[in-house]
Parts: structure tokens; sequence; C-alpha cells
């Protein structure tokens, strides 16, 4: 299983928008979803982020303005292929505006109106969690049909 990560850019002090992307390919195809993707080998988790979000949705971000929000265990047992572990991590400040990419429609959804109903169940799970800056560790199971969750477990 290739480790991932997952930054969410958020905006304004106090926090009012995060950015988020309508995957347009791959894994996940036409669900709402965090910015993020694979850690290449020999790639720190830090620095696929950084680079993810600049593929992605051309805003660069600088290691000192990256925080560590912890990670997320996501299996499917009858999909094994899908498992991933996801280093998350999230940023106040960066360079550029997202801009759309051959892989993710980027856009901003305010904290009060964040789509979960267009994501992966888990999302609603976490997500608030990590907004409110509690540290993430996580595992979410899915049952057999790889959209409901079997079971949630700290880690």
């Amino acid at each position: 299983m290739q480790p991932k990560t997952l930054c969410f850019l958020i905006l304004g002090d106090p926090p009012t928008h995060l950015l988020l992307g309508r995957k347009k390919t791959g894994f996940g195809a036409g669900k709402v979803v965090g910015i993020g993707g694979g850690i290449e080998p020999g790639e720190t988790p830090e620095a696929a982020a950084i680079r993810e979000l600049a593929e992605e949705t051309c805003v660069g971000v600088r290691p000192a303005d990256l925080h560590p929000a912890g990670t997320v265990d996501f299996v499917f047992p009858a999909r094994p292929s899908w498992s991933q572990f996801v280093h998350l991590y999230t940023a106040t400040i960066w360079q550029g505006a997202p801009t759309e990419s051959d892989e993710i429609v980027p856009t901003w959804a305010a904290l009060d109106a964040i789509p979960y109903d267009q994501m992966w169940p888990d999302a609603s799970h976490w997500l608030p969690r990590l907004l409110a800056g509690e540290p993430i560790h996580l595992r979410f199971t899915y049952a057999a049909d790889c959209r409901t969750i079997a079971v949630v477990e700290s880690v």
C-alpha cells in the first residue's frame, strides 16, 4: 500500500473556508476530496504534500507553512488495492491562486457548508476534528460494498 498525503488550505482568520476539489480522474472520480496524492520513492510526506498541491492546484506552500494534522488509514478488505495510509496537513499561508488541473477542479467551501454528501463517508468523521485543530489518528474499515464504513478505530 503506497502512502499518500492530503493538504487542506484554510482561508481566513478566524477560518471561514477550506480548499477542496472535485476529482476528475482516477480513484474517487466525481467525489469532492482533499488535495493530495502518492508519496514517491525517496520523498518525505511533507515534500509530497507540497508537490501534489502544486501539481493539482498550482498553489505553492513552503515547508515552514505546512502543519502536520495526523494520519488516516483507509482499509478496503473487499478491494485491497483501494486501501491507503494518508498523512494529513493544513496550511494557512500559500502562494498563488488555486487553478484547475487535469485531476482536480479546486473550490473553496465555507466551513459551515462543507459538501459531506459529495465526499467519501469517512470525511464527516475526521474533517471537523481536523478543522477544530485536533490531531487525527484514525482507521476506517469499509464494508464489502466499499461505500459503507464498517469500523472506525483510533490508532
